[in-house]
């Protein structure tokens, strides 16, 4: 099993989350830090600290079975972002009445892995 990281609860929308996933999905972990490094986009601040997080577990994975760990060599193997609770909250309106907000959470998933020599 590739080591992982998963971040529940992350006050975005998973539909603006996965604009950002989709550009790290498949790239070196190098290539996905700076791509998350110059993004513009608020969620990828989040992003970075999964990917910062699998990467971590990586290397823990690597001293435990006592195996040689080449940061340069570890890609995004797998990253996913779903829909996490909708917090439901109600903002009132004219005429006594409510008109509901929701306030949509996310849950990220990062697997990396090692590339094989060629």
């Amino acid at each position: 099993m590739a080591p992982r990281a998963l971040q529940r609860g992350v006050r975005q929308s998973a539909r603006k989350m996965r604009l950002v996933v989709d550009q790290i999905r498949g790239k070196s972990v190098n290539q996905a830090y700076a791509l998350l490094k110059f993004s513009k986009k608020l969620a990828a601040r989040q992003i970075q600290k999964v990917l910062r997080s699998a990467v971590a577990n990586a290397e823990q994975d690597a001293q435990r079975g006592n195996t040689a760990f080449d940061v340069d060599r570890l890609y995004v193997a797998y990253a996913i972002v779903n829909e996490g609770p909708t917090m439901r909250r109600f903002h009132a309106a004219a005429l006594g009445r409510a008109t509901p907000i929701r306030k949509r959470t996310s849950i990220v998933e990062i697997r990396v892995a090692a590339r094989e020599e060629a």
